[in-house]
């Protein structure tokens, strides 16, 4: 054998085939990444059951009707941990309780409910615990009535541009905006 001759070196010892594994490894890598990512945190704007939500479309229009029928509204204003609502009808009628929803447009999390007792008349009030910046869609409605009779009123409210907000029947919002 020649001394001049090139002794070839090992596969593990060159540079092309480490190069050509660590491509699709690191693609390999990174997929399992996403994986974990996908699974841990669930989209939760997807609602689970769109069956029940078609169902129950019709009972909110329903609630929608009756509010624009007794052409309810309402004003509020939020300060500091307590919530006013003053509620105004052409048809005057009492109601001891008021169930406020908020529902944060992308954090389901975050969604509550408030409870609002009547301290004097058309005038309702109600203790927040929650945080509450930025925008959220509100749903008014009354806590004491049966479910066939119950009406509602909705808004849109950011709480970081104002601390007042007004709902009447004509007010519609949509989570697309």
């Amino acid at each position: 054998m020649p001394i001049n001759a090139i002794i070839p070196q090992k596969w593990y010892r060159q540079f092309w085939p480490w190069f050509l594994i660590v491509l699709p490894g690191s693609v390999v890598i990174a997929s399992i990444a996403t994986l974990v990512i996908a699974i841990t945190h669930g989209d939760n704007l997807v609602r689970d059951d769109y069956y029940k939500d078609g169902l129950a479309i019709n009972r909110y229009l329903q609630q929608d009707e009756i509010a624009q029928q007794l052409q309810l509204s309402a004003s509020g204003r939020v300060t500091a941990g307590f919530i006013e609502i003053t509620l105004s009808s052409s048809k005057p009628h009492s109601y001891k309780h008021l169930l406020l929803t908020w529902q944060h447009p992308t954090d389901a999390d975050r969604d509550f409910k408030t409870v609002l007792l009547q301290d004097s008349p058309n005038h309702y009030s109600g203790q927040i615990t929650e945080n509450l910046s930025g925008r959220w869609y509100l749903a008014l409605e009354d806590f004491d009535s049966k479910e066939d009779s119950r009406w509602r009123l909705r808004t849109e409210f950011n709480t970081d541009l104002s601390q007042h907000f007004a709902m009447n029947n004509q007010t519609e919002h949509s989570e697309a905006q």
